[in-house]
């Protein structure tokens, strides 16, 4: 498998699942910086001019869940995803947020340009980043969290998920230490060594 990324973007959540699955796969960075995301050559293999994009024997994949749930996929032994389907539609819920909504709130710092042409919009947005992103780590703590992880003591595709969002939100003008459980969920899933391989290489 070859994934394709950026540091520090959502595109992370499935490295870490696919450490976490133990399946080999080789990077390959896109570099925002230069704007290779929408050029020519990614957009062959994205023409959504987004990461993560995983190239796998069947063909390229995109969106972040829809990986997760691959990797789910070709390595049920790794347990990411559980069986019991009240279980499953929890872990989901909490990932089908994260994708519409917090993610969203955080893209309104950086990506007004996707929703408004006016720059004072742009700047309305970037505001309420610290206020949006803080509601939804209340969210989070309250509904999303049921114990160390998401499902409480067994880690999920949910846990990957969450994670590498959560590494946003001092940048987006949160103070993580106003909610323990998140603060708590950090440090746990940073004792595993699927996250510390993905800083390893320095994807974070």
């Amino acid at each position: 498998m070859q994934l394709y990324y950026a540091p520090n973007t959502i595109s992370v959540a499935v490295a870490i699942a696919l450490e976490e699955a133990g399946i080999e796969y080789e990077t390959v960075e896109i570099d925002f910086a230069a704007k290779e995301q929408t050029g020519a050559a990614y957009g062959q293999i994205n023409p959504k001019g987004r990461v993560p994009a995983l190239a796998v024997e069947g063909g390229i994949l995109t969106e972040t869940g829809a990986l997760l749930e691959y990797i789910a996929d070709v390595a049920p032994e790794a347990g990411l995803r559980p069986q019991d389907p009240v279980r499953l539609a929890r872990m989901r819920e909490v990932m089908f947020y994260l994708a519409s909504t917090m993610h969203v709130n955080h893209a309104h710092k950086l990506r007004g340009t996707r929703w408004a042409k006016e720059r004072a919009s742009w700047k309305d947005m970037q505001k309420m980043v610290p206020q949006t992103m803080a509601a939804s780590c209340e969210y989070i703590s309250q509904f999303g969290l049921r114990g160390p992880f998401v499902l409480g003591d067994e880690i999920s595709l949910a846990d990957c998920y969450l994670y590498v969002v959560c590494t946003w939100l001092e940048g987006d003008g949160v103070n993580v230490a106003d909610f323990p459980k998140i603060q708590n969920f950090m440090t746990a899933m940073e004792q595993r060594g699927s996250v510390r391989a993905v800083y390893a290489k320095g994807m974070l």
